[in-house]
């Protein structure tokens, strides 16, 4: 069986957690209920199976997948895609629910859920929604991925060859999934200084992928923002005290800001029709 991310990205469970961080299950379920109304849902095939995805922005936009952290599809990811389509001059975001409408609704559940993950499939569910903006109305496309989707924007970067750029947040794929020396795609990637996944996100990764990009002969950016941990760009209040909960008290909104700003000028750059 193909080996997975998870062997790099299993979170310290130890760690205790303040229960506070999360509220009630039924809480945490209905702010992610709640931030989908922008939203339209939809359903993409690809071979045998189908799965849904959240769509927003301007039909005739260029299309950026937006993939999600191990949570799954949940306000924080869906709060991301929002901020996405509105970024000048407009992009069409569409989430792909790798998950199957499953939500991890605290850590424990979250790792459960990433480590029964499909990578493989997961990759087909990440082909199948570029071709389906392609499809509909976007010219260009990119792929954007925080932790866990970030190490997937980058695999997508290595494996799919109808990819227009990608910008990847705090991830990198395990080697049997993907060699970034291998990158068809720009890659822009970014990490916390204080990032402690070691091998998945932390400075030592991060300068591990810088290295292997520069092989790869495409045009890359790796960044690294000081005083920032794993996740420094959940920035609702729900994702600040989810964050709080699991030790990373760090709040950047300057930090958050110039990497939106990276992101826009890249994606920009390689979008444009």
């Amino acid at each position: 069986m193909l080996a997975t991310l998870h062997r790099h990205i299993s979170f310290p469970l130890a760690r205790k957690l303040s229960p506070s961080a999360f509220g009630s299950r039924f809480s945490v379920r209905s702010m992610a209920d709640s931030a989908s109304s922008p939203f339209k849902k939809i359903q993409i095939q690809r071979e045998d199976t189908t799965f849904d995805a959240y769509v927003v922005g301007k039909d005739d936009a260029p299309g950026i997948v937006v993939l999600q952290e191990w949570w799954g599809v949940d306000f924080e990811i869906k709060n991301h895609a929002v901020k996405i389509s509105q970024l000048e001059p407009g992009f069409k975001a569409l989430i792909p629910d790798l998950y199957r409408g499953k939500v991890g609704l605290d850590v424990a559940e979250a790792q459960h859920l990433m480590d029964g993950l499909d990578w493989q499939g997961a990759v087909k569910d990440i082909s199948a929604s570029v071709k389906w903006l392609k499809e509909n109305g976007s010219k260009k496309v990119g792929v954007t991925g925080f932790c866990m989707g970030g190490a997937l924007s980058i695999a997508s970067s290595v494996l799919m060859p109808d990819i227009d750029a990608i910008v990847a947040f705090y991830g990198v794929p395990s080697s049997e999934l993907a060699d970034p020396a291998k990158a068809k795609a720009p890659v822009q990637a970014h990490f916390g200084e204080l990032d402690n996944f070691v091998g998945f996100s932390d400075v030592m990764a991060a300068k591990a992928l810088e290295e292997k990009l520069k092989v790869s002969g495409i045009p890359y950016e790796v960044h690294i923002y000081p005083g920032n941990a794993h996740a420094f760009m959940n920035r609702s209040s729900e994702g600040v005290n989810r964050r709080k909960g699991m030790g990373m008290p760090d709040e950047d909104e300057a930090a958050v800001q110039l990497a939106w700003s990276r992101f826009q000028s890249w994606m920009i750059k390689y979008l444009s029709a």
